[in-house]
């Protein structure tokens, strides 16, 4: 079984005040780099970073391979489409996708999502937080032609209906840092990867 790890970290980061959101830096490293090393820790070795603003910039920080969606600015549909296609490439069964903002997500978590994988009863698994899902969320490689399809700034939630649910609280917390206020809250959090 191929899994890649997807991590989506395409956006402007336009609610984060200027400064490039990827590279905010969280308990002494880029933010972006927090959900690489989740996924590692989980067991995904093999992970993609898909990029669009501040390419460049955000490439040379982060220690593994880089995807750019050309069409990033579209929204969240562009850099899904690019990480599934940088999949398929790669001859994946499976992605994990996680958000480039999410610095608290745990490899306890990306691993019971992967261990949780059953391609003949399930198109996908999601981790659940106190009831509600999130990320990371597993899509096996027969949803890659569907998300090509997407369009707009939207994810693959419309197409996930038929996933799969796993538990994952208290093993780290999937909120994203969407200002940088919440990334100051995310930082004094005792929730570690």
């Amino acid at each position: 079984m191929s899994v890649v790890g997807v991590v989506l970290a395409a956006g402007a980061g336009s609610r984060f005040g200027g400064e490039v959101k990827q590279l905010a830096p969280f308990r002494g490293r880029p933010l972006v780099t927090w959900p690489v090393a989740a996924l590692r820790a989980g067991g995904v070795d093999d992970v993609v970073v898909v990029l669009g603003a501040h390419a460049e910039e955000v490439a040379a920080a982060v220690d593994a391979d880089t995807v750019v969606a050309q069409d990033w600015a579209e929204g969240l549909s562009a850099s899904l489409r690019c990480g599934a296609a940088a999949a398929v490439a790669r001859g994946a069964d499976a992605v994990v996708v996680v958000l480039g903002d999410q610095p608290l997500l745990s490899g306890a978590a990306v691993a019971k999502v992967v261990e949780a994988r059953d391609p003949a009863t399930a198109i996908a698994v999601r981790a659940t937080y106190g009831g509600a899902p999130g990320h990371p969320t597993l899509i096996e490689s027969t949803m890659f032609t569907a998300i090509a399809e997407l369009r707009g700034d939207t994810g693959a939630r419309e197409l996930l209906r038929g996933a799969a649910f796993v538990i994952c609280d208290g093993l780290g917390s999937p909120v994203d840092a969407d200002t940088p206020e919440l990334l100051a809250l995310l930082a004094a959090a005792q929730d570690a990867p």
